[in-house]
């Protein structure tokens, strides 16, 4: 279980939809499983610029360089297959 509040910044395109649905999803999805995180949404390319706090990325395209944090790449919450396995692998980031 994730002891402290964690903070996941979804990242897509436009940080419009698809950041939103995916952001919303997995919020709600911890949140079933007792687990409260905050949630930040930005475009791909204004990911340095909101990495402070950051403990794990979510994006929807893919993204080169590195970070400092884990990166998870997933449409899970679009199209509605993985959601379980990615909610999983974001759990297991949160807790290391």
């Amino acid at each position: 279980m994730v002891e402290t509040k964690k903070t996941i910044l979804v990242a897509c395109g436009t940080a419009i939809a698809t950041s939103t649905v995916m952001s919303v999803g997995i919020a709600e999805a911890l949140k079933a499983r007792g687990i409260y995180v905050n949630m930040r949404q930005c475009k791909t390319a204004e990911i340095r610029g909101h990495l402070e706090g950051v403990n794990l990325i979510v994006t929807t395209t893919g993204i080169t360089g590195d970070f400092g944090v884990p990166i998870i790449r997933s449409l899970a919450f679009l199209t509605g297959m993985g959601k379980d396995k990615l909610i999983d692998d974001i759990v297991a980031v949160l807790n290391q």
